[in-house]
Parts: C-alpha cells; structure tokens; sequence
C-alpha cells in the first residue's frame, strides 16, 4: 500500500471529531502496536477507542533495517487500529529505542536578568536551549533533555525554582542521544504510511508513564522493559527521571536460544515460549508435555516445561544480570526503595518476577499497564506487552498541557531550533543591511 492510497483510505473513514484524540504507535522489533485514545472528562482518565497490533521483521536491535516491511507493518496497525476505532489516523507519537540511544549528564548555567532577578519559566526554557547546544558528533541528535535539580548562587537540590530570586541559575540535566540515520529512517518509514510524527519519545520514558506511579517515582525505583530486540531501563528518584541505558540482549534472544535448542522454526519457538515458557524452575507446578511438529514430514518432538525452561533461564538470568549491571553502574542502586518494576513481553513469562528477585536482591513486581486508561479497549491492553503503547497516548496526551517537568522532547527541541533559525536570519539581515550602508 503507498502513500497517497494509505492517505485516501483513512480519509474514507466516519469518525467522531479528532481534535482530543491521541495515537501511541510502538514500533518494536517484532511486533507493531497503534493505540487510540481520547480523554474522558468524567475520570479524567483516556478511553481506549482502538487497538492495532502486526507483526513486523524490518527491526533489529531496536533499527529499521527493512524500510518496506516496517512501513507494510505500520499500515497494518494502522489500519487495525482506525477499524475498531472508526477514527482515521492522521499524525502519530511514536516510540524509539535501539542500542544506537547513548545519554549523559550535562550542565546550562543562565544569568537572571528579570525584574527583581526572579525566576519564571522561561528562565527553565533558556536553560533547556543552553543545554541543547552542546557539542555533538554530526552523526547524533538529541532526543531528550531532562533536567534533574537545579542550583541558584550555589545553592543546590532546589527541584522548581520559579518564584525564587537569584543572578545565577544552573541545572543538571539528563541528555539523551540517538543515531540520526536511525532516526531519520523512523520518520521516513511513518511518512511512507501516509502518517505524520507528532512527537519521537524513548520507549522507557513511554513504558514508565504506563506502569509507575508517583510514589514509587518520588522512593526510587528502576523500570526494566524487556523488549523484541532490546531491554531498556530508567530509573526515578524524587519523582524525576535520573538515568536511562539499553542494550540488545531481549526476548528475540530467548526464542533464538528455544529456536536452536528444539531444532524449530523461529515462529514455533516464538508460540512456545508464550504458551509454555518459564523463567524459572520453581514456578512449573505441573510438568506438562507438549508436542512440537516434526520439520517438513519428521516425527513430531515431545518437549516438557522444564527442558523448556532449561534453554530459558540461563537468557533470562544474563538479561537480568545485565540490567542489573547497569543499575550499578548509574550509582542509584542503592536508591531504589520501590525496588524493580518489570515489563514489557517477557515480563509475562511465569516466574519471571522471582527470577529477577533472586538477581537484584530487591522487591520485583510486573508492570502493568493500568494508571490513566479506563473504558473502551483498556482492558484489551492491561498487559506487559502494550506498556509503551499506553504509555504513547499518555504522553501525547500531556504534550497537549506542555510542562517543563516533562523535560523537553524531539519535537518540542525542533520546533524552537526552527523558531531560533527564523530568528537569527533576521539578525543575519538586518546586520547585513547596516553593512552594505
């Protein structure tokens, strides 16, 4: 389906008026998922309206390596979705996430020159445009900037200063970087849907809206959402995102090891560890056999839980250690009072949550996406797996009340580097004119 057909079937559509509605679309490795959504002012929650899911092999590691297959999956979605919601899609917030994301910390320093040196929001924005400047490679671009605390004339731990007075204000801010081609081949893939990118989130950021909620942000807690392709981690202290990591060990490594161990076809392995897969031993209560085809006319394999929970574990605990690993490594284990919220698929594999237990030495519970949806479809999506869908429409669904708490977005980065180069053409301009006098 191209462009211009996919763009004239959605206009076909009847729908409700789609000035509140919202689109989460999750690219992931093996599947595409587009939910939709509008707020409900009864429960101040979003009804969910529609739900598309497909299945897609143009990812890798979280990166468009097939632009055709991603952009024949995305339609799909698409299309699944605007039927059962009977609205038709026109822009999207989209999801990323991928070994190519790198963040670091970074530190703006503004002066405050207002009247009675007070701070107003637009003192945070100037702090969030210095911080944007920063030297990058040409191959990078900045997907996020998020400020963790803030320091006026030395003095530091303040979390909103608007209001406060002071001549010097500096933030530490929470830098996220992404490839540029990875990026630009995301936005290429949904313009060839017929679909426009209202906004490009970091899928952890979107998965943590869905499962978390204030209280287990202020204590501390560390999300772990164990993806197709990649397991990405954020981590929250003081109601504040402190650090986000990925790396490409996942779920599409567990069904390559059942794949490889049973002697099947990956979309075997794939249905196995869904019906029958087990993280860890002491959850298999009844040691079920079942039945695996024989390949092209051979005997047909009998396999038990536990064989099959043998070629599990060992991925399972390496993606865990990990993760773990990387917690350490950001300095906030110690932090963590809530503990490990675990989603994402393979969050929902039986004794997932134990096995992480015994590896983190801290509470795990399995996230599930329930905070801010009602209605509708809501509970055709409360599950591990439609994490960073919800978490999508939860996010656009703030975007349309802007706040800096949020830290500042792709988008949102864009559209003032936009506005800064239409401004800084007319200075170009006007001191040309004065040149040519």
């Amino acid at each position: 389906m191209n462009t211009t057909s996919a763009a004239a079937k959605r206009q076909q559509r009847t729908s409700r008026n789609t000035s509140d509605i919202v689109v989460g679309l999750d690219i992931g490795t093996t599947k595409v998922c587009a939910i939709v959504a509008a707020p409900d002012e009864r429960t101040h929650t979003l009804t969910v309206l529609g739900v598309g899911m497909a299945e897609n092999s143009g990812l890798a590691r979280g990166i468009v390596v097939n632009l055709d297959k991603t952009v024949q999956a995305i339609e799909r979605a698409v299309e699944q979705a605007e039927t059962t919601s009977g609205v038709a899609i026109s822009s999207v917030v989209v999801g990323i996430a991928g070994d190519h994301i790198q963040s670091f910390q970074s530190r703006s320093a503004v002066a405050i020159a207002g009247a009675g040196h007070e701070i107003s929001r637009n003192d945070l924005e100037r702090l969030l445009d210095d911080a944007r400047m920063i030297a990058l490679p040409s191959d990078r671009v900045i997907l996020h900037l998020f400020p963790q605390d803030y320091i006026l004339d030395g003095q530091d731990g303040i979390i909103d200063p608007v209001g406060m007075s002071g001549v010097r204000l500096e933030a530490n801010i929470h830098v996220v970087t992404g490839a540029r081609t990875a990026v630009e081949n995301l936005h290429r893939c949904i313009e060839r849907a017929g679909l426009t990118v209202r906004d490009i989130i970091l899928q952890p950021v979107a998965s943590s809206m869905a499962v978390l909620d204030s209280a287990e942000r202020e204590v501390g807690v560390a999300l772990v959402d164990i993806g197709g392709g990649t397991t990405d981690i954020a981590i929250f202290e003081d109601g504040v995102i402190r650090h986000t990591s990925m790396f490409a060990i996942a779920g599409n490594k567990v069904t390559d090891d059942i794949k490889k161990g049973l002697g099947i076809v990956h979309a075997q392995a794939e249905q196995i560890k869904i019906a029958y897969g087990h993280a860890l031993q002491e959850s298999i209560l009844d040691d079920e056999v079942f039945m695996i085809p024989g390949i092209n006319g051979r005997k047909p394999i009998e396999v038990t839980k536990s064989i099959l929970c043998q070629i599990i574990q060992p991925r399972m605990e390496e993606i865990f250690e990990f993760a773990f690993a990387e917690i350490r490594r950001s300095g906030y284990a110690r932090n963590l009072s809530a503990g490990i919220v675990l989603t994402g698929g393979c969050a929902q594999l039986c004794g997932a949550a134990e096995l992480a237990e015994r590896i983190f030495g801290m509470p795990v519970k399995v996230g599930v996406p329930m905070v801010g949806i009602s209605g509708g479809f809501a509970p055709e999506v409360q599950s591990p797996m439609y994490a960073t869908a919800v978490g999508l429409v939860l996010y656009a669904h703030q975007m349309n009340s802007y706040s800096t708490s949020l830290g500042r977005s792709f988008r949102a980065m864009q559209q003032r580097r936009h506005h800064g180069l239409g401004y800084r053409s007319i200075i170009e301009r006007v001191k040309h004119f004065f040149e040519q006098l």
